[in-house]
Formats: structure tokens, C-alpha cells, sequence
């Protein structure tokens, strides 16, 4: 039997073993780029349904954008090309040739009047459109999603946290009023922060940006961020307000009802398949995944133990009254008769792959009308009653849906520490890590000079953070309220 990686071993290294053994994802030969497998893709699209539906509960709809961007179109937001100059995938020309040697080259005479870049992200094509869908207060607000792969040339990947092209939504949104804009941010960011928890089972700290951190263009960045089980943060979810930017950069403006033209005021939030990998380093632990069964692709595996024909066809004919109750209860259930693996196998399988429940069920167990359920959280077992098992089934998704959010919960309360002076800081994240509550005196300055001593960044500004007189643990000037550091991905 293969032996894996444990967690307290080698962290990275479990989560790609945690990632392979499962299913999910694999490199690919493309460099920095992944295949997401079918198992991976259902998990995402379990995501994209909820998410999508909650988009269109709060007035969004659906769009599509292209995948090139002239490159103009970049340089006419200035902080926003700094931002991502970097990581831009350019696209020069058009069409390949033979050479004298019958390999492929670049032809020398297709090359691009424009240049165009690979969508890093699309406020810039967007509002290139948005300037001619606005003309007055009355096509405002305009609330707009897509659905969308994006590229950012990362030369350090990791499996669904860091890769060169990734899936995402990004939704962009343009307001009569900055109030407005600013509401439509913080709104967003409550949604994703009620996906994460009610949904994921992630707890997370709302809250916002430093300058220095804020996306590329934008006023003001919110962000949600999550704990992992090796006490690093993860930014789960980004909204931003950015204010009149891009309005002003491409000259977006509306006609107000006394037909005086004012600049629009502008949002763009998202999140993307790096959820996957927040999923996997919440809840996942030395034997494989575990999910929550809100996102689990299959909710129920179902194992029949036999020996005969007889046996297996009596078992099945049970577990399809089973079945079909579940179904309508909308209970995701997989039977798993393949005759080619044995049941040990099957239970290996489910657990490495996160399924929440698993139900065994043989000859001697259809004699006492009972069957075996095992819960994946906990790893515990119980032998139940066949009458009823479906509403007991129902209930145990519930109970292990809360029970992960509050492991997570409990997990990041543990590893939340608050400290006033810098060693103490230094301390605490070399020895226990976690979230760190500490004062900062507000300047970029010293937020750089922490980076740069002891890679702990401030991952934000908490929404919940109280007014209170304190000294910043670097420079001992003012400050006004904590903020939270910690080590990231």
C-alpha cells in the first residue's frame, strides 16, 4: 500500500498528494498551466451554480468579453498597467509558416498592427463596450458577470492556487453615485463571505486592502481571507471600488436627469478556482480530501459487499428505494456495483476523494434490515436502521456540513494571537504563525520594512476591527486600530 505524505510532514508536499490521489488536477505539459479532471471540474461547477445564482439574485447578468486586449487599452489606465505588466502574455502575430527545414515558424510578414494581450483581467475591454451601452442615468445602474479564463504569467505555480491561466468570474459594475458603487462592493464581498461559510465551511475575515495591496487601478480593495491548516492566509475573494478610473480613462459618462454629463462610478469583483484549493487546505487531512457536503459532486457513495448474483441483485433492489429517496430530497448518490474493485478498495477511493457519507450495506445487514454509515469528517461508523435511513442520511449531511465550519472556526481562533510590541510579533509568527492582531502606524514605509524582515504581510484592514489608541508595533507611532498580518499564499 502507497504511503503518503502526512500533513505535519510536509505541507505542500500532502497537498499535492491530496490533490492527485483525489482526482482533481494534474500539470500540465503547458508550464504553469493545469488540467482540472473531471472530479476537479465538478467541484468548480458545484461552485459556479451557487455563486452564479447568487450574482443574479442581487440584479447581475451573464456576458462574455474577448480574450484579446489591444494593448492601448491597457496603457489607458496607468496604475492599472503597472499592475499587471508584468505577468501579460502579448500576442504579436497572427500566423505560422514552414521553414526551409519543414518546422513551423512565426511569419515576419504577419505581424499584428496592435498588439494584443492575453485577458489578465477585463475592466479595460469592458469598459471599452460600457462607453457606448451608457449614455444616460437610465441605463444605471449596469451590473455585469462573466465567466471567463483569464492568463497571468506566474513563473512559481501550484495547483489551483498559482497557475499561468486559471478560471474565474469577474463581475464589473458601473453606478450614478459613489455611494452607490461603494454599497455595490461591500455587497459583494458579503456575498462571497456567506459563500465561503455557509457553502465551503471556510470561515473568513472580511475587510480591506493597505494601499500598497490594493488591485492594480482601483480606490479601494475589500477582500475576504481565509486560515489554512498550516496557519498561512489565503485570499479567497477580491471586490474593489474603483472609483471614476476607468470611467475617466475611457470617457464613460452619463447624462444626469437635468442632462448634465458626470463621469460614472465603477466596481469589478471575483473569485476564482483557487477556492478549490482553500476547500482542499481548510478541511483535507492525512487520508485525502474532505468536502462539504453542500459542494460535494457525490454526497452518498453507497457500497454493496456480496458474493453472489443473488445477493448483489437482492442488495440492489433496496438500495434503488434508497436511491431514488435521496434524489428527490436533492442528495447526490453514487451505487457503486462495479464488480471490478473490491469493497476495501471502494472505501480507500471515497475517502481519498472526500465523498461526506458512505453507506455499506451486505447479505446479513438486509437480514436485519440495517445498514453501515460512515461519516468522511469524523471517520466514525455506525450501523442504522434501514426504515428511516434516508432522513437519518439528510441530517448527517447537515450535522458534518456545521461541524467542518466549526472545526474551522475553533482552528482559527486557536491561531489568532494579538501582540503590542515586535518581537513578541516575531515570536508568535516563527513559533505558532496564524493570524497576528497588531498595531500599525499606517505607512507603506514601515508595511514593507515588516514584509521585507519577516515575509508576514498585512493581509487586511478587518471591517470588525475596533477604534483603539495603540502604538504601531515597528516605529511606535500612533494608531488607531489593529490590523492583521500573517504569512500567505
Amino acid at each position: 500500500m502507497a504511503k503518503y505524505t502526512k500533513r505535519s510532514e510536509d505541507y505542500s508536499k500532502w497537498y499535492n498528494e491530496v490533490i492527485e490521489r483525489a482526482g482533481l488536477a494534474e500539470h500540465s505539459d503547458v508550464r504553469g498551466c493545469m488540467v482540472i479532471k473531471p472530479y476537479g471540474y465538478a467541484i468548480w461547477e458545484n461552485m459556479k451554480s451557487v455563486l452564479d445564482a447568487k450574482f443574479k439574485e442581487t440584479g447581475h447578468s451573464n456576458a462574455y468579453f474577448p480574450l484579446f486586449i489591444p494593448k492601448s487599452y491597457l496603457n489607458k489606465e496607468a496604475q492599472h498597467v503597472e499592475g499587471f505588466a508584468k505577468e501579460c502574455a502579448v500576442v504579436t502575430h497572427y500566423r505560422l509558416k514552414n521553414s526551409e527545414n519543414g518546422d513551423l515558424i512565426v511569419d515576419p510578414d504577419a505581424k499584428l498592427e496592435e498588439e494584443l494581450i492575453v485577458r489578465p483581467t477585463s475592466e479595460t475591454i469592458i469598459w471599452n463596450s460600457f462607453k457606448s451601452w451608457i449614455q444616460s442615468y437610465r441605463d444605471l445602474p449596469l451590473k455585469i458577470n462573466q465567466w471567463a479564463n483569464v492568463v497571468r504569467w506566474e513563473m512559481r505555480t501550484r495547483l489551483f492556487l498559482r497557475t499561468a491561466e486559471f478560471l474565474w468570474q469577474e463581475g464589473h459594475t458601473a453606478h450614478s453615485t459613489k455611494e452607490e458603487a461603494i454599497s455595490e462592493a461591500e455587497q459583494m464581498l458579503h456575498v462571497y463571505a456567506d459563500f465561503a461559510e455557509d457553502y465551503m465551511g471556510m470561515p473568513v475575515v472580511k475587510g480591506f486592502k493597505t494601499a500598497s495591496e490594493r488591485f492594480a487601478g482601483a480606490d479601494e480593495t475589500y477582500c475576504i481571507e481565509a486560515m489554512m491548516q498550516d496557519g498561512k492566509a489565503l485570499q479567497a475573494g477580491t471586490s474593489h471600488f474603483l472609483g471614476q478610473n476607468f470611467a475617466k480613462a475611457f470617457d464613460v459618462k452619463y447624462a444626469d436627469k437635468e442632462g448634465k454629463l458626470e463621469h460614472v462610478w465603477a466596481t469589478s469583483w471575483g473569485v476564482s478556482t483557487r477556492l478549490i484549493g482553500g476547500l482542499i487546505m481548510t478541511h483535507s487531512d492525512d487520508e485525502g480530501l474532505v468536502l462539504p457536503p453542500k459542494l460535494a459532486p457525490i454526497q452518498v457513495a453507497i457500497v454493496p459487499i456480496y458474493k453472489t448474483a443473488e445477493q448483489l441483485e437482492a442488495i440492489s433492489e433496496k438500495v434503488a428505494v434508497l436511491k431514488s429517496e435521496l434524489l428527490k430530497k436533492g442528495i447526490s448518490v453514487k451505487f457503486d456495483n462495479d464488480d471490478n474493485r473490491r469493497p476495501g478498495w471502494k472505501f480507500a477511493e471515497y475517502e481519498a476523494k472526500g465523498v461526506p457519507v458512505r453507506v455499506a450495506i451486505g447479505p446479513r445487514d438486509l437480514e436485519n434490515n440495517k445498514a453501515e454509515v460512515a461519516r468522511r469528517d469524523t471517520k466514525t461508523k455506525e450501523v442504522v436502521d434501514w426504515d428511516g435511513i434516508s432522513t437519518h442520511i439528510e441530517a448527517l449531511l447537515s450535522e458534518i456540513q456545521d461541524n467542518l465550519l466549526n472545526k474551522a472556526k475553533e482552528f482559527r481562533t486557536q491561531n489568532t494571537s494579538s501582540v503590542d510590541s515586535y518581537d513578541e510579533f516575531k515570536k508568535v509568527l516563527e513559533e505558532k504563525g496564524g493570524f497576528i492582531s497588531a498595531h500599525w502606524d499606517g505607512s507603506s514605509e514601515t508595511e514593507n520594512k515588516i514584509k521585507e524582515e519577516t515575509k508576514a504581510t498585512i493581509r487586511c484592514i478587518p471591517l470588525a476591527a475596533k477604534e483603539e489608541a495603540g502604538k504601531c508595533i515597528y516605529t511606535g507611532k500612533p494608531s488607531s486600530k489593529r490590523v492583521l498580518f500573517a504569512k500567505a499564499y
